[in-house]
């Protein structure tokens, strides 16, 4: 079929490649891995595993086995976790995070310092996903757990390590309160992640999520409910070194 004059196929001008080389055959029936991101991007392509069965996951881990950049598989089940493991038995494994990472080691830390907080314990998986995500695309990272609003004493107690950071994330659920008062007391930016911890008028989040939308203090930007690894990944861009975006 001609291509209309447009001069080939857009994708190869692109540089997608037009074949995965040294991907399992059998990958091909349902995912197409991305493993040009990190040179076109700066940051490798991540596996979201909700909605995957194990099997899919055992040859997606296959296939990025002898792969250079870092992997992040995330929202993994223990069910996800052992069909990675099954093929990369010494991969860095987080069940509380649901999140995985290969290969197991992150990258030694460049540019600044991406500092993570958690309203309450309970926020800590969502947090922990953000603390992780960043991690492992290369940024020294801090965790503050347990310092909401209704113990203000608690976040103004971590004032020094809070103006240490370069961005700092904050996952809240409840009346997601806590991102407007943390941008209040700091000069860097704020990544806030509504969380769905809460009760029945939390609305699985939204509460927080509106409520971090219209946050009084300037300087908040807000990612999706319970979206720690798009909060690590933007916190990872913003803390990375001058000039560089890894």
């Amino acid at each position: 079929m001609p291509d209309g004059g447009g001069g080939g196929d857009p994708l190869k001008q692109a540089g997608h490649p037009p074949e995965q080389a040294g991907d399992p055959p059998e990958l091909a029936a349902f995912a197409t891995l991305d493993h040009d991101r990190a040179r076109r991007r700066g940051y490798p392509e991540a596996v979201y595993c909700a909605g995957k069965s194990p099997e899919q996951l055992s040859v997606i881990a296959a296939a990025v086995r002898d792969r250079p950049q870092v992997t992040l598989f995330t929202r993994a089940t223990s069910e996800h976790a052992q069909a990675v493991l099954s093929q990369l038995p010494t991969a860095f494994h987080d069940a509380q995070a649901g999140l995985l990472a290969w290969p197991p080691e992150p990258p030694p830390p460049t540019g600044g310092l991406v500092v993570v907080v958690a309203a309450g314990t309970s926020d800590y998986p969502v947090a922990r996903e953000a603390q992780l995500t960043a991690c492992y695309l290369g940024r020294a990272t801090d965790l503050v757990v347990d310092v909401g609003v209704a113990g203000l004493h608690r976040v103004l107690s971590r004032l020094d390590v809070l103006r240490r950071a370069r961005v700092i994330v904050v996952a809240a659920g409840m009346d997601g309160a806590l991102p407007s008062v943390v941008a209040g007391l700091v000069s860097a930016p704020v990544v806030a992640v509504p969380t769905s911890v809460g009760y029945g008028a939390s609305f699985g989040g939204v509460a927080a999520l509106l409520s971090m939308l219209n946050a009084c203090a300037p300087g908040v930007g807000v990612v999706n409910i319970d979206n720690g690894y798009g909060a690590g990944h933007l916190a990872a861009q913003i803390a990375a070194p001058d000039g560089a975006t890894q």
